[in-house]
This record gives C-alpha cells, structure tokens and sequence, in this order.
C-alpha cells in the first residue's frame, strides 16, 4: 500500500522490485481511469502554469489515462505519454483517437528509469503520478535527465494537510504501508521538492484545489472502492469488519470536509502545483 511516513533508507535493488510490482497491480486493479478522467482540469491548468506551446517537445510521466497528456495535444505540441500500467496508456489512447490526436505517442515507460535520452524533451509534465514512485530522488533525476536546458517540469501532486493526504493516512490505519519507503505526500510539500531538484534555476508553487464532485458521501466511496487503486486493494484485503469500518471512517471523513450544503458532495482537494525549471 501507499506509504505515509517518510523514510530516507535506500531499498535494495531486489526489494523494489517487488515493491513496484505491488504497485502496478495496485494501480492496475478497478479502473483508474474512471477516476482520472474527473481529474482532467487539473491537466489544462499544469499545461497552462508549464506553458506548453505548440513548438514544444512533452513527455508525460507516470500519465496514468492521459490527462495532462491530452491538455498538451490539444495545444498542438508534440506528446510522449508514458505509464508502467499498459492499461491505463490504452485508455489515454482511445481518449486521444476520439479527438483525432495523431501528435501523440504512447508508451510503457518506468519514472525511475524513463527510455529517453538526455535533454529530449521542452516541458516534462506528472499529475498526480510521479508522487507514487518508490524511489523518490531517482524519479526526480530522471525528469531532470530527459528535461532540456531551460526546459520546465510541471508537477501536481498531493499536499500532506489536504483531503488526499488524510485519505492516505487513513487507509494506512487499515492497512499498514510498505515500511522503508518514503511518503508519496512529500512531494507536496516545498522542502521536500527542493529537496528532490538542488540543481534547478527556479522552483515555483501555486497552492491550488480540486473539488470532488459527487453525488454523496455514500456515492463517493463506492465510486473509489471500486476504481481507485488504494482504495479498492485496501478493501479487498480486509474482511467484512474491517470493510465496514473503513467506509463508515470514510464516509465520517468525507462529511466533515463536505462543503456541499446537502445539495450534493462537494469535498475541496488540495494539491501543490509545481514548475521547476532547468
């Protein structure tokens, strides 16, 4: 499961491995992409804080069903979008075929170690996606790597403090995380980023939210038991107590944020916009 304590313990080689595999089972278990595609303004607004222009060379890292990918073809740059889920690409390029996107590339890629050379791309882009890699510091470098001098890389991901961070945290009360593997939320965090890109020439922030639009709290976990990653493995690994406590803890959860007026789930997500530039 997804890890919410930092750890700075390098993994051994033969251990990550197998930690990624879970992951990828995790991430390829329900259907992501149901999910994902609630998430699509978030991919207009990285393109639009990274600036991406028709000239430009994009990869997406870690793209899951292609959000901030297909916010980058419709501004008519040149797209590589990459997952380690085969699924989840297959579903970003159906999305693409839809909208007769012909400037798009799908491809199976890992964000510790992305098949590219150095300085191929004009903006690197990750919603919500290179967060979950185990190795924190070999992603970033590889962003760094394949990002052109000059070059930006966009980021979404999580804060600790939002709504996303205490659904983490309180899934790993049921199921406890993977020791020794750094928290996916560091990455919303700024000391944490700068941390993770000492050579960058600039690094800038925009605390922005993304509200959860559903019909109740009740629809809300359904929707995520059944589609969403760590929501859906953790449910699958307790049994029938276990899985009846944690929805009553989410739907608790998912009250106390609720800013819907009883006329519909509205639940404020807040996640950290990052530019980095090279």
């Amino acid at each position: 499961m997804t890890n919410v304590i930092s750890c700075d313990t390098a993994i051994p080689a033969d251990r990550a491995r197998a930690i990624k595999t879970r992951q990828q089972a995790m991430w390829a278990s329900g259907d992501f992409a149901v999910i994902g595609a609630t998430l699509q303004v978030v991919g207009e607004l990285l393109n639009e804080a990274a600036d991406v222009r028709a000239v430009h060379r994009v990869l997406d890292v870690a793209a899951g069903s292609g959000n901030a990918t297909l916010a980058a073809a419709r501004r008519f740059a040149s797209v590589t979008s990459t997952d380690y889920v085969p699924a989840l690409l297959e579903r970003g390029r159906r999305r693409a075929d839809a909208e007769g996107f012909a400037n798009v590339t799908f491809e199976v890629a890992d964000a510790e170690a992305l098949p590219y050379a150095d300085a191929s791309f004009d903006v690197v882009l990750s919603t919500f996606g290179v967060m979950f890699a185990p190795d924190h510091q070999r992603a970033a470098a590889e962003l760094m790597r394949v990002c052109n001098s000059g070059g930006r890389i966009g980021l979404a991901n999580w804060t600790p403090t939002g709504f996303l961070g205490q659904l983490l945290h309180l899934i790993a009360e049921y199921v406890p995380p993977t020791p020794g593997v750094q928290s996916p939320l560091l990455w919303g965090t700024d000391a944490h980023v700068r941390e993770l890109f000492p050579g960058a020439a600039k690094i800038e922030h925009t605390t922005r939210i993304f509200a959860f639009r559903y019909r109740s709290p009740e629809h809300w976990v359904e929707v995520f038991r059944n589609f969403y990653g760590p929501t859906h493995t953790a449910f699958l690994a307790l049994d029938a107590d276990g899985q009846a406590a944690l929805e009553a803890d989410l739907v608790s959860l998912l009250r106390s944020q609720d800013l819907g007026g009883g006329n519909g789930l509205v639940v404020p997500g807040e996640y950290l916009e990052t530019v980095v530039t090279k």
